[in-house]
């Protein structure tokens, strides 16, 4: 036969109650919870600090054992009222009430307790697996796919503590038995309310372990260039380059094309467009854009070169192509080479450049 994980405390209780039959009865009950408190503090503290020393090298785990704390203490603490509450009090009016707040404090202590515990557990991994893999691709797979998890998990039990709750009060156990008994008119109206929100939750599941997208992706939605900063069930947010958040549900990112720049890696190419007259020096601009990219730690080396690649009305249109490891690098490069090189040209080759009060002419 299984023991329950509260029967020791429960135990303990009991013999507590037993050992203060000497005191007056106003005061056993108040006595036997203060020692079972005392009890519980003293567990908590000395388990804390096991734990503690056991993690004492990482800070994450620190601050997660500090979180539990409360929860912990909570749960116990819940069970130590409840079983001094049936050892003394059983026969006294009020009894049946006060049983079933102290059940939903324990309820919430230990959902509480096991969401924390929950989410300790994906720090620890999620450490573990950066000094293997580095804080890369691979790391940032596992850690959209594990926090997306843990907040199932955490809905799960949110559920079944509510549950749990609903169904010690005899009135709701008997309402349950109607609404199974019209469990068919009931699937229909559910079905048609929490469609879409199903529907979201899906499609962020599918987001996150399909590899679609990841925490830290480059990506261009809605015209918007930005970094997947969360995914959580229902919706993904994404942080803009001006700050801004862009908050979309699950679902646009499985039925609406987007951009990824960092799906396998981050690194990525780009070009710089300058409109110039015919006379332009191109050989000089290739010559001082490698000179330029050469110079730059924000270039991978990847490509460089430039070409001719249209020439309308006047004009030329000279087009760069380079690469870095990230799509910031490539904009600070780019904007780099962009400035430089006109700089140049208005100093050296003033010729060169288009009269500001021609428009050039729209292809």
């Amino acid at each position: 036969m299984l023991m329950s994980p509260t029967e020791p405390i429960e135990e303990t209780v009991s013999e507590v109650v037993e050992a203060s039959n000497f005191l007056p009865e106003s005061l056993r009950f108040w006595a036997v919870v203060a020692v079972g408190l005392l009890l519980v503090a003293v567990l908590t503290f000395v388990l804390s600090f096991v734990f503690s020393r056991v993690f004492r090298h990482s800070q994450s785990m620190q601050q997660d054992i500090a979180s539990t704390r409360l929860p912990f203490f909570g749960a116990l603490a819940s069970v130590v009222v409840k079983s001094t509450l049936l050892a003394l009090h059983r026969e006294q009016a009020g009894y049946e009430i006060w049983q079933f707040i102290w059940l939903v404090l324990l309820v919430m202590f230990v959902t509480w307790f096991l969401i924390r515990l929950a989410k300790a557990v994906e720090n620890f991994m999620l450490e573990r697996l950066e000094k293997k893999f580095g804080n890369g691709r691979k790391l940032a797979k596992v850690q959209t796919q594990m926090g997306l998890l843990r907040r199932v998990i955490a809905a799960i039990l949110i559920v079944i503590a509510i549950a749990a709750i609903l169904l010690t009060i005899e009135q709701v156990r008997a309402l349950g038995a109607g609404i199974l008994a019209s469990a068919g008119l009931l699937s229909v109206v559910v079905g048609l309310a929490i469609q879409t929100p199903l529907a979201n939750v899906f499609a962020g599941m599918q987001v996150a372990f399909t590899d679609a997208i990841r925490v830290g992706d480059i990506i261009v939605v809605e015209d918007e260039r930005g970094t997947v900063e969360e995914i959580t069930l229902s919706y993904v947010v994404v942080l803009l380059l001006n700050g801004r958040r862009m908050i979309l549900p699950s679902t646009y990112f499985t039925t609406t094309p987007f951009e990824n720049w960092s799906r396998r890696t981050t690194e990525i190419s780009g070009t710089v467009v300058l409109e110039l007259k015919w006379n332009a020096p191109v050989d000089y601009l290739r010559r001082r854009t490698g000179e330029l990219l050469e110079s730059s730690d924000l270039w991978d080396g990847r490509s460089n070169s430039l070409v001719v690649t249209d020439a309308v009305g006047g004009l030329q249109t000279v087009t760069i192509f380079l690469s870095a490891r990230n799509p910031g690098d490539l904009w600070d490069l780019s904007n780099m080479v962009r400035e430089r090189l006109l700089q140049e040209l208005l100093e050296d080759y003033p010729e060169s450049l288009p009269d500001p009060r021609i428009r050039p002419e729209v292809r």
